[in-house]
């Protein structure tokens, strides 16, 4: 037999170790053109809005992969609200100013709501009675109008007597952002819009002077039927793992949704052979907007009990969304990297795992245990008692706003975090 020389080997070996980068760079050229598929086919279904054409057609799409991926896919009929919108604005003077309608508050009357526009403090409330308020909100990325100071504002401006009340959200996009709402309205008991910064320029001189205004909200406010996709493949092994998604939202939610949903097909598809030791429930569930009214539905109906759950991961808003320059005059800037305004939340017992697993991703790399506190979906999941649960969750610049379109994602910046997913699920699961 010919000797092996050193030379001979390093060079074998050095084949051998290109063969197998060779490989992995195929693999991962595939996992990132299948994000990227995914993305796209997402994104092409236009705006979310529980139980409307995006949403439904987006979450066909998806009943379809998990059942290719093996699953037996139901769906779980919930009833979410719905509005037709005839107009929304505030008339001044001469003037207009365009409007987004907080969506369960009430209507005004066909000819409106009339009354002085008053800027609103806590201090100086007694001034609301019999007018329409004007809420001019801090900076931040605003998601729900049940956030604290959000629901305080209306609370208060409602009780010393406004008639309406005009949020002016200011954000980084300087866009006008639709806000979550119960599905009762929940602090907006009366009729509540939106209004960009730029829009309440003009609001805030009028406020000075308590000039008039009239508010007209008119559409058609009712119920329609959406759907949570509940995708399971069972091994009677009677202890689950559970991976959850939202897909509506009020726009087209490229950067808002489009990373959760690219990461839950991604996971199903390679689930049967990646857990084999648990019976899988794959949860994708809508009406998000209505202060997550589609898991809370989905826990009561079709989740396995807390006690028969070993791990429930949550895949949120916005994790692997596009940062942005603030550039000033030149406005947003795109970065190739992502948006660190995210987080990351797992069981205590899971914290060290899940920094291991996601050291290097800025912002995730941060882990918080669930017990310090939860927003979203994934307080819903730990609120109904799942011991081992976690998720991750962001607010990207233009979480809510019209313009999170297919600029706000990049495959390049979802593939890396779902590989460290898997990472962390598959130990986490184990």
């Amino acid at each position: 037999m010919t000797e092996l020389t050193r030379r001979a080997a390093l060079t074998l070996g050095g084949l051998a170790a290109l063969s197998g980068a060779a490989g992995a760079g195929a693999r991962d050229a595939a996992s990132h053109s299948s994000v990227a598929r995914d993305l796209e086919t997402y994104i092409g279904f236009g705006a979310k809005n529980a139980g409307g054409p995006g949403d439904t057609a987006s979450g066909d799409w998806m009943a379809r992969e998990l059942e290719r991926a093996g699953f037996d896919v139901q769906r779980h009929i919930v009833q979410v609200p719905a509005l037709d919108l005839i107009s929304a604005a505030l008339h001044h003077g001469e003037g207009e100013t365009a409007a987004l309608p907080l969506y369960t508050a009430p209507l005004t009357p066909p000819q409106g709501i009339e009354g002085p526009l008053v800027r609103f403090s806590f201090s100086q409330a007694s001034q609301l009675e019999g007018a329409i308020a004007l809420i001019d909100l801090p900076h931040g990325r605003w998601s729900t109008a049940a956030a604290p100071a959000i629901r305080s504002a209306l609370e208060a401006a409602f009780g010393a007597g406004a008639l309406a009340a005009v949020l002016a959200t200011n954000g980084p996009t300087g866009d006008a952002i639709q806000l979550n709402i119960e599905t009762d309205g929940g602090a907006a008991s009366r009729p509540t819009v939106i209004v960009a910064p730029h829009e309440a320029d003009s609001l805030h001189q009028l406020a000075e002077t308590q000039g008039r205004a009239r508010l007209i909200v008119q559409g058609r406010q009712g119920v329609r039927q959406a759907d949570n996709i509940a995708a399971t493949l069972r091994r009677g092994t009677g202890r689950w793992l559970v991976v959850s998604t939202p897909r509506s939202g009020w726009t087209t939610c490229a950067g808002e949704r489009g990373p959760g949903i690219a990461a839950f097909l991604a996971l199903a598809r390679e689930a049967a052979a990646s857990f084999p030791a648990h019976d899988l429930l794959f949860l994708c569930t809508t009406g998000h907007e209505f202060e997550n009214h589609g898991v809370m539905e989905a826990i009561e109906a079709i989740a396995p009990q807390p006690a028969d759950t070993d791990l429930w991961f949550h895949l949120g808003a916005g994790f692997a969304a596009r940062d942005w320059h603030e550039a000033g005059a030149a406005g947003l800037l795109p970065l190739p990297s992502a948006d660190p305004q995210r987080y990351l939340l797992v069981a205590d017992g899971l914290l060290d795992l899940a920094r291991s697993a996601f050291a290097g991703h800025a912002g995730l790399e941060m882990v918080y245990p669930v017990s310090a506190g939860a927003a979203g979906e994934l307080g819903e999941i730990a609120r109904a008692g799942y011991p081992r649960c976690g998720g991750m969750f962001g607010a990207h610049r233009f979480h809510h706003v019209d313009g999170d379109d297919a600029r706000c994602v990049d495959a390049a910046l979802v593939a890396p975090v779902i590989d460290s997913l898997r990472e962390f699920l598959r130990h986490a699961a184990s």
